[in-house]
Order: structure tokens, then sequence, then C-alpha cells
């Protein structure tokens, strides 16, 4: 999508937003809407969005005009005969029927007179050749099943193999951009435009974007679904755009990441932590500052008691955004990660049972007297003392959420999906998914964040960023953990699926080869096919 629209921005071309909606059986208005939705967000305007759908008398009248020249036939082959005679480069019994049996029979799929997989129609190209794109493939076949574009005007419906080009040159397509799986199909793809004398597009071939951590083939993302491995395509653990969206990436940072990656025809597997920084970039620039508490514990001030307002800056570096009222009170939460029992460690800042001052965001100094355990023996309530003037300078200041007005989050904190990239390439690869991908936590956060609406993202304060889960509901706020504010060192290593290296010497590191990148040509204008 970046490329195909990117490109044809940068050179004052046009872009179509394509459905290439071939097969009834796997079309649905849900996801028809959801393709022209996500388009919209990332920032792309198609210059008009179109339908292969649409011209299907068109590709009937080629198909008629394929058969009359000689060019196609109808074959009365099962699907394992037909996949032999691919495989053993044999004819058809049924390839060298006449002109006038081929029109009959067609005629006869058209008007419902075949079962589904009873007959195809194939074009007649050569069965020995060297390709197996090139050895007859199917133009039409048999489907009874309703069209969400067409409706039920149709039983027979074009293949992708056929419908692809021809569209491209009906559409005037100056320019198709496809991954690398497609370019063994350039051979047929020219070949029926040369059959038909239509105008034919320059067809330019790239390898796929692979990211660390992830999966982003369709096949196997639609099988974590239907497990209920994921939630949905939506999943924010997945790379869907769908996902990225519900997960909190914005889509100048998923445009970023596609222009600084460029495009290679090498294999391409980019580490996914420069997806990671170019989204934290981006959020550090316009998220809000809220205070968020995922794991609480109780703070209890004991020399005080009451409430207090304090002001807090929504962004430290933005005065023009402004700052907000948040009301301090003697009893707060604090994350338990800033609190340890026993003050033994020089590189711990935070609360401690001792006389080292802890300071408190927008307020004063906190000292740990004591602390109490509940009946599990974890620690339940932090006994301090404030001082509000701060006589002392802290070494750090923490984050806390006022017990009288804070509101119950619960938070979904993502890891990476993957434990192996091994999986992008392993059949059996449920095997490498990480079942500790999601964790799911109950908090608290200041009053302002039930303000949010879904998708909107904000910055938990020394933390990490957020956004408004699709599940919130008016009385329930459910946030997804979008990203660290740092990387996480913690986090499941992953091991990316690459070709050994060649052995080294001993004590040398293994040198790894820089991929070549190219760039698509540049035409005075560019009409781009997005399919």
């Amino acid at each position: 999508m970046n490329l195909n629209f990117g490109c044809a921005e940068a050179h004052n071309g046009h872009c179509y937003l394509r459905y290439d909606d071939t097969n009834p059986e796997t079309e649905e208005q849900v996801y028809i809407d959801a393709i022209e939705e996500m388009a919209r967000w990332m920032g792309w305007k198609p210059s008009a969005i179109t339908y292969s759908s649409d011209h299907f008398d068109k590709l009937y009248e080629f198909a008629i005009r394929l058969i009359n020249d000689g060019k196609a036939y109808v074959d009365h082959s099962t699907a394992d005969e037909l996949k032999k005679q691919r495989e053993d480069r044999s004819d058809s019994p049924w390839r060298d029927r006449s002109v006038e049996e081929n029109l009959k029979h067609f005629e006869l799929m058209r008007t419902g007179r075949y079962a589904e997989g009873e007959t195809t129609l194939r074009v007649k190209i050569d069965m020995k050749h060297d390709n197996p794109n090139m050895r007859d493939f199917i133009a039409y076949r048999v489907k009874y099943c309703s069209h969400p574009h067409v409706g039920d005007r149709w039983c027979i419906y074009p293949s992708y193999d056929y419908t692809h080009c021809l569209i491209d040159s009906i559409e005037d397509i100056d320019f198709s951009l496809c991954t690398l799986e497609f370019e063994t199909r350039r051979e047929s793809y020219f070949w029926l435009l040369d059959q038909l004398n239509l105008w034919k597009p320059n067809v330019w071939e790239f390898s796929r974007l692979n990211v660390t951590g992830s999966l982003l083939s369709k096949r196997k993302i639609n099988t974590l679904v239907k497990k209920g491995i994921v939630r949905g395509f939506d999943d924010p653990r997945l790379l869907t755009l769908a996902g990225m969206r519900r997960r909190g990436y914005t889509p100048e940072a998923i445009n970023r990441f596609c222009d600084l990656v460029g495009i290679t025809r090498s294999m391409n597997v980019i580490q996914i932590g420069m997806l990671e920084n170019a989204l934290r970039e981006d959020l550090d620039e316009k998220c809000l500052r809220r205070q968020l508490i995922v794991d609480p514990v109780k703070v209890v001030i004991d020399n005080w008691s009451g409430t207090k307002t304090v002001k807090a800056a929504n962004h430290p570096r933005k005065p023009e955004l402004g700052d907000r009222d948040i009301e301090f009170s003697n009893e707060f939460y604090i994350d338990r990660s800033d609190f340890n029992e026993v003050d033994d460690n020089s590189k711990f800042y935070g609360v401690a049972p001792g006389p080292r001052p802890v300071g408190l965001k927008f307020s004063g100094n906190i000292f740990c007297k004591s602390f109490d355990r509940d009946a599990e023996g974890k620690v339940a309530v932090i006994h301090c003392d404030i001082d509000f003037d701060r006589k002392e300078k802290p070494k750090t200041n923490i984050t806390w959420v006022s017990c009288h007005d804070a509101v119950p989050v619960e938070c979904r904190l993502y890891n990476y999906l993957l434990k192996d990239d091994r999986a992008a390439i392993d059949p059996d690869f449920l095997q490498y998914i990480n079942e500790d991908s999601e964790s799911i936590s109950n908090g608290f956060a200041e009053p302002s964040v039930k303000d949010f609406s879904i998708f909107d993202k904000f910055q938990a304060e020394r933390f990490a960023y957020y956004a408004i889960d699709t599940d919130s509901k008016a009385d329930k706020v459910i946030l997804n953990r979008t990203i660290s504010l740092k990387e996480d060192k913690e986090k499941v290593p992953v091991v990316a699926a690459r070709p050994a290296p060649k052995k080294a010497a001993e004590g040398e590191a293994p040198k790894e080869k820089k991929e070549k990148k190219v760039r698509p040509p540049k035409p005075e204008s560019v009409a781009a096919a997005a399919e």
C-alpha cells in the first residue's frame, strides 16, 4: 500500500484501490469495507475504487474471443487429473475439441448446466512449457455462490491468473507492482494480453516485507484466528493494519518505517526494533502524558492527611498543550516495581525502608517507615512520611495515582507473538507461538484517562505508551500497551529465520552481506494498481 500509493504520489500519478473479487466464496462485505477503511486511515486517497467484478461482462467477451481463436477450451478433467496433467506435461483429452463444441459447453457452464468442479475453461498455451503457469491455466470455473458485489448474476467466475492482467489493461495501468511470488506468472500475464492484442502495463516485482517476531502470512494468521490463539484479525499482536491501529500504532509511524526500509528483490527480514523506534519517535511528539499504575501497591501517608490539587504538564516539551489538575491525597498507589522490601541495591532509587527520600512527580518527597503484608504474605500497604518542601534532592521521581479518584483499568501487556522466526517458513509454525505474548494486569489511572476515546493514545509516564482498546465500555477502561518507552531487554528473544552464515575463522564474527536496495522506475506519470 505504501509503495503503490507512495509511488503514484511521488510522481504526480494516480493509484487505484482495486478489489480482485474473482472468488465469491472468499469475498465478504465486511472485509471489503475494512480494506478501504484501512487505506484511508493510513492517509491514502485512492484515485478510484474499482472491482474486477465490474468488468465480468468484458472478461466473458474475452473468453469467447479466445475460444473462437482456438486459444481456450472447455475441460472436463477433475482437479486431480488436471494437477497430474500439469505435473506430467500431458495434454487433456479435451484439449483439441472443436471451437463449436467449446462454445456450446462454455454456454452450458454459463447457464448452470454443470456442477461445481465438473468442468472448467482453460487457456491453450503450451503443456510442455518449463514454466508451470504456462501449462494451460484455468480461466473460468463453476461456482454456485452469491457474489457480494454483483449478486447472483453469474455462476461462472474468472480465475485470478486470467483476470489480473486483463483488468490491469482495461484500467490503463502503467505500472503493476507485486511481490516476487508472482514473477513466474509474468509470462502468462503477457501471453494473454498478446492474444487479445491489449495494452501491456509494466510489471515490477519485489520481495515481501518480513518483520521479526511476527507473522504476515494471511493463511497462518487465519489459522491463529480460527484456533482462538488471537482475538481476531485486529488482535494487537498481529501486524495487520487493523491490529496495529488497535495496538496504538500511527499511520505516520508505519509509513515512516516503510520509507526507511525501502524495497529490494533480496530476502527481506527486518528487525522489529526498527518499526518500534519509528513508532516511539512519533508517539513521543504526539502523546499527552498521564499517570498510570499497572501493578499497584497502596501507600499511606502517616504524617499528613487530606487532599490537595497539583498541576501537571500535558507534555513536557509542548507548553501550548497546557496542563491539568490532579488531586493528591494521603492514600495513593505506586507501581510495585518502585518498591523494595530491603534497601540493599545501590542502583535502586525507588521506595525502600530507610531514610532515603523518593520524589513523587508533581508533589513532595516520601520516606518509607514500614509496610504491611496481606494474608498471602504479599506487601499490601506501605507506610510513609511526606515532605512537601523537598528539603533533600531525591535521585528519582516516581508516578502515583490517588486512591480516592483512581479509575480502575485493565491493562493488556503484549510481548512478541513468536519465539522463533522459523514460524514464517515452517508449516508446523504453531510450535513457535509465544504463549506469554499477552498478559493482563488490573491497575489504576488518573481520572482524565476516562476522557480518551477508542484508539486514542497517551504516554503512561516513566513506563510505556498505551491505547484505548475497542473492548472498552463506559464503565470499563481497557488499555493496550503499545510499546515501552525504551527497548525492553527482557522481552523474549527472537531468532530470525535466515540462511546460516559461512563459517568464520576462530575468534572472528561472521560478516553479514548487505542487501542492495533497488528503487522502482520513475515515470513522468504513474498509475499504480493497489490490489
